[in-house]
């Protein structure tokens, strides 16, 4: 118990720390069952949001909403013999999960794994029902990913997500609106849709890590800075938690699309496909933007390179001109006595001495850029 206090605590912290999730070295671990657990407890996280209940009565001409249900409106919603969907917002009440879960027979290793959100994208079927687990996007920023759970039978759709603010709001509108194919097909419609509207998701922001990655090319082509690397560094984060949430989506889509889970009819397999060849394509634009994001390091670093070497070369240029200089001026600076021996300097001696001093060092100068041009050494 003193492990997993000391953990919740350390969590507490570092969400005071960053409760948006923006930080750049951002690596706080999600918090699991201790080691040992019976299957199937729930256990509480210390950071997760207060719980709300949306219900979404299904008829074929319209769908009616309740804003902060209870389990009793769901009950009652279920016992008139509607299609609802409930999506639970929050999973910070676990009496409410628990009531929910008796209510729609929900298996209690299915539970477990949506109020622990660390599960990696999936499907599961049980007897009465299936769980599918995704990683879901605003389609904003990175920093707002959360699981999101949808369990569903033939009847009914069960969604949970971890936080308020979603990317749902165009299934919603669908719903409501006056004519809608969405309400006179099946829970499996939803759930497709539902999917499809996740998965979706994930291209704005990805167009807008391609964005902020031409802007890099720009910068790095006009003025290289080292703000540069912080920035790659960054978006290759943010690349690599969307790689992770799709890898697995991809499998989980691919099971779906098999045909194995009976809740699904065949008519909406093809829909799934193409969910499917989204996500695929999807995984195709982060590797490129991967790749793209690297090279544009290696660019980087090589233009700073090339740059160090032309501030080297112009320093080497002025460092070999003053040396022929440096050896004039050392030769007449040592001074000897001209009365005191013939083979001493005679420039000592000269009317002209120093302005044919400088004008030999000027020439010697000017000859040797001469000479650097001719070689095209400047």
């Amino acid at each position: 118990m003193s492990d997993r206090r000391a953990t919740e605590a350390k969590d507490r912290d570092a969400r005071r720390a960053d409760p948006a999730g923006h930080g750049r070295s951002r690596l706080v671990h999600r918090r699991r069952t201790p080691v040992g657990t019976p299957p199937g407890t729930l256990l509480p996280d210390v950071g997760a949001a207060p719980s709300a209940i949306r219900m979404t009565e299904i008829a074929e001409r319209h769908a009616t909403v309740t804003e902060n249900a209870s389990v009793e409106d769901v009950a009652g919603a279920m016992k008139a013999g509607h299609r609802l969907w409930v999506d639970v917002v929050g999973l910070a009440d676990l009496d409410m999960l628990s009531a929910l879960g008796a209510l729609f027979s929900i298996d209690a290793l299915a539970l477990e794994d949506i109020v622990n959100t660390h599960q990696r994208p999936k499907v599961d079927l049980y007897e009465a029902h299936a769980l599918i687990v995704v990683h879901m996007f605003d389609g904003v920023r990175v920093a707002s990913k959360e699981q999101f759970s949808i369990l569903f039978d033939r009847h009914h759709v069960l969604t949970f997500q971890e936080r308020p603010g979603d990317c749902l709001d165009p299934v919603r509108r669908r719903l409501a609106a006056t004519h809608g194919r969405i309400r006179a097909r099946g829970s499996a419609y939803l759930v497709y849709a539902l999917l499809d509207t996740v998965v979706d998701a994930y291209f704005p922001l990805l167009e807008a890590i391609g964005d902020r990655l031409e802007e890099i090319d720009r910068v790095i082509a006009d003025d290289p800075h080292p703000g540069v690397v912080t920035d790659l560094h960054d978006l290759k984060r943010e690349l690599l938690v969307v790689k992770r949430a799709l890898w697995p989506s991809r499998e989980m889509l691919s099971a779906l699309t098999r045909g194995d889970l009976g809740l699904i009819p065949r008519d909406v397999h093809n829909y799934l496909r193409d969910i499917y060849d989204h996500a695929v394509q999807l995984i195709d634009m982060v590797e490129t933007y991967r790749e793209l994001a690297t090279s544009l390091l290696e660019l980087y670093l090589s233009s700073v390179s090339t740059r160090m070497n032309e501030v080297m070369k112009v320093l080497t240029i002025v460092a070999t001109i003053f040396i022929p200089l440096t050896f004039l001026a050392g030769i007449w600076g040592m001074n000897f006595e001209r009365a005191a021996s013939p083979w001493n300097m005679p420039e000592l001696a000269a009317y002209y001495g120093y302005p044919f001093a400088l004008g030999t060092m000027v020439a010697t100068a000017l000859g040797l850029i001469v000479y650097f041009r001719w070689k095209r050494w400047l």
